[in-house]
């Protein structure tokens, strides 16, 4: 099964042929050249491909596309605000090795002791949550330089030392 992973989301229109202008997380300027689709979740889990006909820079972290099928400003504007997905293939292709984005599938490891994979990331000011599932159960791990000790790209792994009773507060 293939795995989609969140870069960031489409946050206006630009002109009036439909192009859509997406805020991305992927750490790194891009055009996103190459890139075939990017995949919008209509349904929970139910991930629909859009193929890209162009796509133009326009900030460190901003990228006009414009969608095939989407030739009018009503047509993307459907579109707007929805969240965009990547395949794992693509995510590691256009994310900098150093963007928390690029840390999605990770496992996290607290005292040698394995966690679980990270499904989400959330940005904050002064740290990044981590948002995995352990038995079931949502559990928000935040990276900053007190929690964190290394992260390992070639195992996957990220190590952290949690706060004692950190995670009780979820699976208690």
């Amino acid at each position: 099964m293939t795995e989609y992973f969140n870069i960031g989301k489409f946050v206006a229109i630009h002109g009036l042929k439909g192009e859509l202008l997406l805020k991305h997380e992927l750490g790194k300027k891009t055009s996103l050249k190459g890139l075939q689709a990017i995949f919008i979740e209509e349904k929970k889990n139910s991930f629909i491909p859009w193929f890209i006909e162009t796509t133009k820079v326009k900030s460190d972290d901003e990228v006009y596309i414009k969608l095939e099928g989407v030739n009018t400003r009503e047509a993307a504007i459907r579109l707007s605000r929805k969240i965009v997905w990547l395949t794992e293939a693509d995510l590691k292709k256009f994310a900098a090795k150093n963007s928390p984005v690029s840390l999605l599938g990770y496992t996290i490891i607290n005292n040698n002791e394995l966690l679980g994979e990270i499904l989400e990331l959330i940005e904050q000011p002064h740290q990044l949550l981590c948002r995995l599932e352990i038995r079931g159960k949502e559990v928000l791990i935040p990276l900053h330089d007190d929690s964190l000790q290394k992260v390992d790209h070639k195992k996957k792994q990220v190590m952290v030392e949690l706060p004692d009773g950190l995670l009780d507060i979820y699976l208690t």
